[in-house]
């Protein structure tokens, strides 16, 4: 076995909610002012880093934990309606039935995970660690490494932005990074050392 432990981001990994947050975005800019993003931005801000989106943005980072208090909030309200990626059921079940062990580390909240997940993908998952602040992660991470008895070089964090894979990098850990989330592929590729996935199949090699 290539790992002891997945640890796995959530939104634009396992769950498609760029939908939803696109639909909110900009209402919750109004709220907050900060600049709202039109739709012909969006392709250019998946090749940004999180402090580059706050830059673009105008969004000073004294309002982030505000911001982002809001939308877990309004997240938690849709949860039931967010769809996982097709496969992402099935890598979990996989995964469970072959003995690797999984968790997540998401800045989502852990009630909202579970409703997008269901009962029976949920059940798969032995640890959540979530609601971390936007740069939280590696914190949280690092305590659920702790908390499962596995080393950083026994475990791999599979995320979908920058920042997870700088989280991974904090705590010494192989990062796996999937092109169909926020980022854009070719800006998590230097970050993940030749793990970039195009697929839950190519995810579900690495892993087994």
């Amino acid at each position: 076995m290539r790992y002891r432990l997945a640890i796995f981001d959530f939104d634009g990994t396992l769950a498609d909610s760029f939908p939803w947050f696109a639909s909110v975005l900009n209402t919750t800019a109004a709220r907050y002012g900060f600049r709202r993003v039109e739709a012909a931005e969006a392709e250019g801000l998946r090749r940004c880093d999180s402090r580059e989106i706050l830059k673009r943005l105008e969004l000073p980072m004294w309002k982030v934990p505000l911001v982002a208090a809001h939308m877990r909030q309004l997240k938690a309200e849709a949860a039931a309606d967010i769809p996982l990626f097709e496969g992402a059921a099935k890598l979990l079940a996989d995964l469970s039935e072959r003995g690797v062990v999984t968790a997540i580390v998401s800045s989502d909240s852990e009630p909202s995970i579970r409703r997008t997940l269901g009962p029976v993908a949920a059940a798969t998952v032995a640890r959540f660690d979530c609601s971390s602040s936007l740069f939280g992660k590696a914190a949280k991470l690092r305590r659920t490494l702790q908390a499962m008895s596995v080393r950083a070089d026994e475990a791999i964090y599979v995320g979908d932005e920058v920042r997870d894979g700088e989280a991974a990098a904090a705590v010494g850990m192989p990062f796996g990074a999937v092109a169909w989330g926020y980022s854009h592929p070719d800006t998590l590729a230097p970050l993940a050392s030749g793990r970039l996935f195009r697929s839950f199949a190519e995810l579900d090699r690495e892993l087994a």
